[in-house]
């Protein structure tokens, strides 16, 4: 099985060229299959990881940054994969 984990951080507002560095600067304890980070307007920053896991695997996610750089806490996700179309 393919397990998506998303993690979605808002920098303070002209704070997001400082926390997609940071996220991209984050190692992981595990490599995953595949990781992407992405950026998008109001200084948000998006990080997906895709594992060969179960749904429920203990898998290791990013962090939360500290309390200066982000506008509220992280959001996270999980998804199980169906394939591509």
């Amino acid at each position: 099985m393919t397990v998506a984990v998303m993690w979605e951080a808002r920098a303070v507002a002209g704070r997001g060229a400082e926390l997609l560095a940071w996220a991209r600067a984050q190692d992981l304890p595990a490599a995953p299959v595949r990781r992407e980070t992405l950026r998008a307007p109001q200084d948000r920053v998006l990080v997906i990881t895709w594992w060969d896991a179960p749904y429920d695997a203990d898998l290791p996610e990013l962090p939360e940054p500290d309390e200066g750089l982000v506008s509220r806490a992280v959001h996270r996700w999980r998804f199980e994969s169906l394939g591509t179309d």
